[in-house]
């Protein structure tokens, strides 16, 4: 009786080992098509993080025909939640 859960137990445990690892999609580090240095925003610094734009500018959104940039796309995301709250705070 021992050996047959014993058995079991070892079983088990070697077919939980042999599963696969979770696949996880990594973000990509690539470049921008294009170059963001010389696009201008209506904005002089981050509305989200408070970075200056003008160094950091990686993602813009246009918001009522201004267009605004960020220094990521989670600052990016984070405008799109709410871009009537931090549009009116940009600078």
């Amino acid at each position: 009786m021992r050996i047959s859960i014993l058995s079991i137990l070892l079983s088990v445990s070697a077919l939980s080992c042999a599963q696969e690892a979770p696949k996880v999609k990594h973000v990509s580090k690539m470049k921008p098509a294009t170059d963001l240095k010389n696009v201008k925003v209506a904005n002089a610094e981050d509305p989200i993080c408070k970075m200056k734009t003008a160094d950091y500018l990686k993602d813009t959104v246009s918001y009522k025909g201004k267009l605004y940039g960020f220094c990521s796309d989670h600052c990016k995301k984070e405008f799109e939640k709410n871009p009537e709250k931090y549009a009116q705070n940009a600078k």
